[in-house]
């Protein structure tokens, strides 16, 4: 199963854990399957559309969606799926 990184500020929609192993053959299908078990990390990921909120980044082995399939980026055993919150500030 693909692994996925949970960033701190979402640990707490996801029970306190930083990594959970997930079920899917693309990014949206182990997204979709996390979604599945924690509702409240599905509305931090998730617009209401299906997309991505703007602000979340998501990489598969340190290479950044938005540049493979996106959503649609295959996954495989053992691959790592991270979720960076974009971070903004002055």
């Amino acid at each position: 199963m693909p692994v996925v990184t949970i960033p701190t500020p979402l640990r707490p929609h996801t029970g306190g854990q930083a990594r959970i192993d997930a079920q899917g053959s693309t990014v949206a299908e182990v997204l979709g399957d996390l979604g599945a078990r924690y509702p409240e990390f599905q509305k931090r990921i998730f617009d209401g559309t299906g997309a991505l909120q703007q602000y979340v980044n998501v990489y598969v082995n340190n290479e950044d969606i938005r540049y493979l399939d996106d959503l649609a980026t295959a996954v495989v055993e053992k691959d790592v799926v991270d979720i960076i919150p974009a971070v903004a500030g002055g």
